[in-house]
């Protein structure tokens, strides 16, 4: 059957990681949502998404059509109820459609985000639906991903050189995959190295832990719980309770915690965040739909960066910040907790970061890792600096 993820009208309490992908696209765990549900049903998935972003992620519609709300997460219970489906039956769940199968002359979009009726699901399910679930859903997430990637495969082998703590059975390793002379620790859960990912000499990683293929975590790195290092990513210093969502470099020492990146992103050199309020308040994060300060009920809470942002040496970032797509930051004390993107500046002062220009650097660092920055992602850059153009403001 034709399986269509979709956003649903919440998507905009993810943004800014979503500004330049659909939902099913967010990295928890060690796969993406989508990575899940195509490793569960067996097929291959297209994406129905808000306008500017269907160009580039584009759905694919036959004539019996399985629509799944990309922010839900698979389970075997949830992917066989929804694959019973018969032709009409929604499933929904408290104020979200979970499923539905549909004909092509059905689907309309505001009417599939919009449907209330259908058939109750009275299980649990996880959903992601703030950006801080990320971050706090990750090492569950992990420790899931890691069952379905490993279940009946055998590990590479892990070299004797390493020092580890816990079973061993717990961690695996794809083909090509270097680990040397570093500490692994498997006691509260797994660690998953990817193909041809590299862990080089000294560094100290607790799982659960996630290394996406081709990344490399450098060396003396201190990697803590629940942190996913996602594809063609470098890693350094101090991080924990973190998802970098992939071709993202945090190379150097300093602090990264209950953080979440999105891909293209690059963090100087003792660049750190704050995850802990002074006073030990509950941590507010910039809400887009709201356009204020809401409260995320967590003590922990550090930064979320949307794609393609990158940070001076020496860059500090406040309890609970929100940093937008495209910013260009640097300058000595605390930035803003709130950063619209496409800005350029310091705490002493932000101006909107040319769009040319924007797109020049885009062009270069992706060019690097052999990935064109075309015209579509050109008008998606132009349609993203549109929608903030108000918060610059």
């Amino acid at each position: 059957m034709n399986c269509i993820l979709f956003d649903d009208n919440h998507r905009s309490n993810l943004l800014p990681l979503v500004f330049t992908r659909p939902v099913a696209d967010i990295r928890i765990g060690i796969l993406t949502i989508r990575e899940k549900w195509e490793k569960y049903l067996g097929v291959k998935t297209s994406s129905l998404t808000d306008g500017y972003l269907s160009v580039k992620y584009s759905s694919t519609v036959e004539d019996d059509n399985l629509l799944i709300n990309g922010a839900v997460l698979p389970d075997k219970n949830l992917v066989n109820r929804i694959k019973s489906l018969t032709p009409g039956e929604v499933i929904v769940k408290e104020d979200f459609v979970v499923a539905m199968r549909i004909g092509k002359d059905e689907l309309n979009y505001a009417e599939i985000i919009n449907a209330s009726e259908g058939i109750i699901l009275e299980d649990d399910i996880v959903k992601v639906k703030n950006t801080w679930d990320i971050f706090s859903m990750n090492g569950q997430s992990i420790r899931d991903d890691f069952r379905l990637l490993t279940n009946n495969r055998e590990s590479a082998p892990l070299s004797h050189t390493n020092n580890v703590l816990g079973d061993r059975e717990f961690i695996f390793l794809e083909d090509g995959a270097e680990v040397e002379y570093a500490y692994l620790n498997t006691n509260n859960g797994p660690i998953y190295i990817g193909k041809d990912a590299i862990v080089m000499e000294g560094a100290k990683i607790r799982g659960p832990f996630a290394l996406g293929k081709e990344s490399v975590v450098k060396m003396d790195a201190k990697i803590y719980s629940d942190t996913t290092v996602g594809p063609h990513s470098k890693v350094g210093g101090e991080v924990q309770n973190s998802v970098i969502f992939g071709y993202t470099n945090k190379g150097h020492d300093g602090y990264l915690g209950n953080a979440v990146l999105g891909e293209w992103c690059n963090i100087g050199a003792d660049t750190n965040n704050s995850n802990l309020k002074n006073t030990y308040d509950i941590v507010k994060l910039w809400s887009y739909p709201e356009k204020r300060y809401v409260k995320t009920g967590l003590q922990f809470c550090g930064m979320i960066m949307g794609d393609h942002s990158k940070t001076g040496i020496n860059t500090m970032f406040n309890t609970g910040t929100v940093v937008g797509v495209s910013c260009n930051l640097y300058g000595a004390g605390f930035q803003r907790n709130f950063i619209p993107s496409f800005s350029w500046g310091s705490p002493a002062g932000l101006k909107e970061y040319n769009l040319k220009k924007a797109c020049e650097v885009a062009k270069t660092v992706m060019d690097r890792r052999g990935i064109e920055f075309d015209s579509v992602e050109e008008d998606i850059f132009t349609e993203v600096l549109k929608l903030s153009d108000g918060e610059r403001r």
